[in-house]
């Protein structure tokens, strides 16, 4: 079906687009390939709307019009041939007749949509058109279905070119809703609405619709965001099951095994239903082979496929193919460690019974993979089936991510008596600790953990009860003290893998927060190397060393590397993790790159799936705030912060954003001696807790706000890592002194920090007007007027005296020119003046400006 007359925008295809109008002018003629309802039609469509000159007659391929000779061309095609002439001379005449006819000049071409549909005397014509050169060719067909041979000649002979139109990718998806919705959509949204679709558009277009129809799809805060499962609509449903078509009886079998339990062994489904079933359904396109490792597995050809089919199993149907399902893979042996979280799951959606044993190990798996929803509702069924105190204390570690640490400890309090043994009384001990850790009673955390470490013997439990106190260090700012417990760790045996992968997360953490960037990356880089060796069995080593490297980049100022450490935090499986809030990282990102707005975004991406009692909640909330602050939204940002202040106050890492944030509020409200005040508090408290990075930060704030950071800032430089620091203690060391304060600029617009390069920018000026140095001034005034217009919608301290340059219009078309390279006669030339007059606006327009030629002039016009 066609998308064309849609209304959505037509994005993404940029170079095929180029590719089809280029085939049309070198008169080869195009062939478009692709599976239904990817834009064949809407690209063949703008290729023409977009090549003018041509005398265009449109064909359209039909099952109806297939059963007739020359069907597609009935419309244009009058009378029989005459005296016996040939008849695809006798169609070709005609259709350049009618063309002449309709637009009276021009080539012809013709441009059939559906071409694998038309009937063989129709297929017959288009051949002989592009073969003899009597008109150039634009066909569209579907790939995947048989084609009249006429038509698949067509590019197996080289007459057309071929080109394959695949579905749209996550970012062409994103394109393509911001200009079909009006509006900016949420990156989560862009990916989901991407996967469900398939980045098939003529299903896009039909979930969107059903989602806004639905109330699942609605704008808030600035965002498109989807709320909830997206539902199908009827037509949607049509669409999808039109596209799959008439099924045999062991075609659905088949089908409906591989929507209930894709992906699916090749060899599982076919000792399940019949190999010539699975060949059949494979050849329509309905499932796709794809390798995993030395298997080979099958997955649906199409997201929607399952959920149509699905939708058209009952529940005493879907009971029976879920058993068949378990049934079969327990039957080959369970070879694989994920086969066993399968056939769990299969047996609990069955209803049928599964061992307690395997409902834990299965817990444990999607506890690894990041699925907490799936970890709790595994670890349910083992306490019912009888797991016992194991089961529990992995219930404890789920709850407590998934924000409800209350029925987690009460849990576990509940289960103390039944931890006789040691293995029991370990994993007790540990999820019990990180419960009370996570809820802020630390104290009462820090006994149960030492108790542990004092009375288990295995090296195993040894380990972990002292990197489980690592984190309880943690979440108390208590950085020397997490290092000492890892350390400790170390020294009971060779380490676990689990121990291992959580200790060395955890000691990157703590490298990255104290201000050791290299000896962070170093240790992340290295463990994450082997991921796929440890990641099942370490739950929060994962999350926990993406967020070591979101903190390691941006304090040692490696800006894109940390934001694609923290884009990649925010697409781990689960929703909710053991570390989240990787938006607040993003977000800084951002921020520090002028980009206040998108920090907002960022956040937006979060705040709409964490839970309410996450305490990482606390520094999305905080970093909202920070940029609310920035963008002079001041009663916005004051009710956040203060949800952030209460969210964040559990830990001290999470406090620090918190305390940064209010810095920027009081100063958004024009009370910088508060902002001064807050500053020097939060500098106190990264002081306190081992929190140099955040040091960092609030003693350049003191710079920033105009205030002195004394020799507390220089001094970092040789306890903490990477370039950053160096470039903010020049800034520092840089107040009063107007060329220091430029070059340091340079620093910070070479580096991508747009903010503080205007900032410092504007320090400039106000240092050269001080020294009654004005054109000086003035220049400096312009460049950080231009740098600020790079960071849109921030104010700052430093930026309100700001103003913009007030050039003529004469003038501001003089200094375009001049940045253009013209010489002054050239500009005079240009513009019917005299060239004494060109250099007189020109140089009133340097002095304005406070610059001195042309040289200086390109880099300002962008924001002029």
């Amino acid at each position: 079906m066609s998308e064309q007359g849609s209304g959505w925008p037509f994005v993404g295809r940029g170079g095929q687009l180029a590719a089809v109008r280029e085939a049309l002018r070198s008169g080869t003629g195009v062939m478009i390939a692709g599976e239904a309802g990817v834009g064949k039609s809407r690209l063949a469509a703008e290729a023409l709307a977009t090549s003018p000159g041509y005398a265009v007659v449109r064909a359209l391929g039909t099952e109806t019009a297939s059963m007739i000779p020359f069907g597609a061309f009935a419309h244009v095609l009058t009378g029989p041939p005459e005296g016996g002439e040939n008849q695809l001379r006798w169609a070709a005449r005609h259709l350049r007749e009618r063309a002449r006819t309709v637009a009276r000049r021009g080539e012809l071409l013709v441009s059939v949509d559906d071409a694998h549909r038309l009937d063989p005397a129709s297929a017959a014509l288009v051949h002989y058109l592009a073969g003899s050169g009597a008109a150039r060719v634009l066909v569209t067909v579907r790939s995947g279905e048989p084609q009249p041979a006429p038509v698949a000649a067509l590019w197996k002979d080289e007459l057309l070119d071929r080109i394959e139109l695949p579905p749209l990718t996550a970012d062409e998806v994103g394109q393509v809703l911001a200009g079909a919705l009006g509006g900016e959509v949420a990156a989560e949204t862009v990916r989901h609405l991407a996967r469900v679709s398939g980045g098939n558009v003529l299903y896009l277009r039909e979930v969107v619709q059903a989602a806004r129809n639905g109330g699942r799809l609605a704008e808030r805060d600035g965002q498109w965001r989807r709320r909830g499962e997206l539902s199908m609509s009827t037509r949607l449903r049509e669409l999808v099951e039109e596209r799959i078509g008439h099924l045999d009886e062991e075609e659905r079998e088949v089908l409906e095994l591989v929507a209930f339990g894709e992906p699916l062994g090749t060899e599982l489904l076919a000792s399940l239903t019949s190999v010539r079933a699975v060949e059949r359904v494979e050849n329509r396109g309905l499932v796709v082979a794809v390798g995993e490792g030395r298997r080979e597995e099958l997955r649906l050809g199409h997201p929607l496929y399952g959920e149509v089919v699905r939708g058209g199993c009952g529940t005493l149907r879907t009971r029976r193919r879920l058993r068949m399902l378990a049934e079969g893979l327990e039957a080959s042996g369970l070879r694989r460690r994920e086969d066993e979280l399968r056939a769990a799951v299969w047996r609990l959606d069955s209803g049928s019974a599964a061992a307690p044993g395997m409902l834990v190990s299965a817990a444990r798996l999607a506890w690894g993979r990041q699925d907490p929803r799936l970890a709790e509702r595994l670890a349910r069924a083992a306490i019912e089936a009888g797991a016992g105190v194991a089961a529990v204390a992995l219930l404890g570690e789920v709850l407590m991510v998934l924000g409800d640490a209350e029925s987690a400890l009460a849990a576990l309090r509940r289960a103390a008596r039944d931890a006789l043994t040691e293995d029991d009384r370990a994993q007790h001990a540990f999820s019990l600790g990180i419960n009370l850790a996570w809820a802020g009673a630390d104290a009462e955390a820090c006994e149960v953990l030492d108790v542990a470490a004092r009375t288990l013997t295995e090296p195993a439990w040894l380990q972990e009860a002292h990197v489980y106190r690592a984190v309880a260090d943690c979440f108390a700012g208590r950085l020397d003290g997490a290092a000492r417990s890892l350390a400790r760790a170390r020294t009971h045996g060779p380490m676990t893998v689990r121990g291992d992968a959580h200790a060395a997360s955890m000691e990157a953490w703590v490298a990255a927060y104290s201000g050791r960037a290299e000896l962070s990356l170093a240790i992340a880089d290295r463990a994450l190397a082997s991921v796929e060796s440890w990641r099942d069995e370490a739950p929060h080593a994962l999350p926990s060393f993406l967020d070591a490297l979101c903190a390691a980049r941006t304090f040692s100022g490696r800006l894109d590397g940390a934001a694609a450490a923290a884009e990649q935090g925010m697409e781990l499986p689960g929703a909710e993790l053991s570390v989240s809030g990787f938006a607040a990282h993003r977000a800084a990102v951002s921020r520090l790159r002028g980009d206040a707005a998108g920090a907002l975004r960022w956040c937006g991406d979060d705040l709409a799936r964490m839970p309410a009692r996450e305490p990482y909640l606390g520094r999305v909330l905080a970093e909202q705030a920070h940029a609310l602050a920035l963008l002079g939204r001041t009663d916005e940002a004051a009710d956040v912060l203060a949800q952030a202040a209460a969210t964040a106050s559990r830990w001290a890492f999470t406090r620090q954003h918190a305390m940064q944030a209010a810095v920027w509020v009081a100063a958004a409200r024009g009370d910088l001696d508060e902002a001064v005040r807050l500053c020097v508090r939060a500098a106190g408290h990264a002081e306190e807790h081992g929190l140099l990075g955040g040091l960092m930060f609030a003693l350049h704030d003191l710079v920033r706000l105009g205030g002195t950071a004394g020799e507390r800032l220089p001094a970092l430089v040789e306890r903490i890592d990477g370039p950053l620091v160096r470039l903010l203690a020049g800034h520092a060391r840089a107040v009063g002194d107007a060329a220091a304060l430029g070059a340091v600029a340079g620093e910070f617009e070479r580096s991508g920090l747009l903010l503080y390069a205007a900032e410092a920018t504007a320090q400039e000026a106000a240092a050269y007007r001080e020294a009654g140095r004005g054109t000086l001034a003035r220049g400096a005034q312009t460049r950080a007027w231009a740098l600020a217009r790079r960071c849109p919608g921030v104010s700052t301290p430093a930026l309100v005296e700001l103003a913009t340059p007030e050039l003529t219009p004469r003038q501001r078309e003089i200094v375009q020119l001049a940045a253009a390279g013209l010489t002054n006669r050239q500009i005079a030339d240009r513009l019917t003046l005299s060239t004494r007059t060109a250099a007189n606006h020109l140089q009133a327009a340097y002095d304005k400006l406070g610059i001195n030629d042309r040289t200086q002039v390109g880099r300002l016009l962008a924001a002029l």
